[in-house]
């Protein structure tokens, strides 16, 4: 049985998503939900599945708290879905190549701090990209640098504001990060 957890900070649509993708699979599971933020939607959606949530302060992902939870659990892929915060290096030291974000742009674009969610689909909007996409990647030290695990383009040059462009991006998260999720587990059976 494969473990996954995940790491969110808002209203867990990814999440959901995901949750919704693995629940008929027998050979993964869903072991937490950590987030940093106590009233994060996504917490409700967790309890919603009867999954396990870890909320924790900034201070509690620095000091080796988070780190000694996910230990417990010892999970094969750790996926950041609409976290926030940098991630600490001693659990990306921790679980080499088994942390994996998705960013709603084609990186190296629309990358690093302050680059998330409608501030990226602002600045593909404002700079009249005629494409854009997602972008799945490991987690290293640095905001979006990590080595690329997959892309997925789309067209965005008849969507007329930011919104219309996250409304297609999210489409393609929807469909892809559970799926290169699966594959990454499969490829480490």
């Amino acid at each position: 049985m494969k473990k996954i957890i995940l790491f969110a900070s808002g209203n867990g649509t990814n999440v959901e998503n995901i949750i919704q993708y693995f629940k008929s699979k027998t050979n993964i599971s869903i072991v937490g939900i950590f987030s940093n933020n106590p009233n994060a939607k996504v917490l409700v959606k967790a309890n919603k599945y009867a999954i396990p949530t870890v909320v924790f302060n900034k201070e509690e992902l620095s000091n080796g708290f988070v780190l000694n939870v996910i230990n417990k659990t010892n999970p094969d892929l750790i996926i950041l879905a609409g976290f926030l915060l940098k991630f600490p290096e001693q659990i990306i030291d921790a679980y080499q190549q088994k942390v994996i974000n998705i960013h709603p742009a084609l990186l190296p674009k629309h990358g690093g701090k302050g680059m998330y969610g409608m501030n990226v689909h602002n600045a593909v909007f404002e700079n009249n990209e005629v494409e854009t996409g997602i972008t799945i990647h490991y987690v290293n030290k640095n905001y979006d640098e990590g080595s690329i695990i997959f892309q997925e383009k789309v067209n965005v040059a008849t969507c007329n504001s930011p919104d219309a462009i996250a409304e297609k991006v999210q489409e393609l998260e929807y469909s892809f990060y559970p799926k290169i999720i699966e594959k990454l587990l499969t490829f480490t059976a």
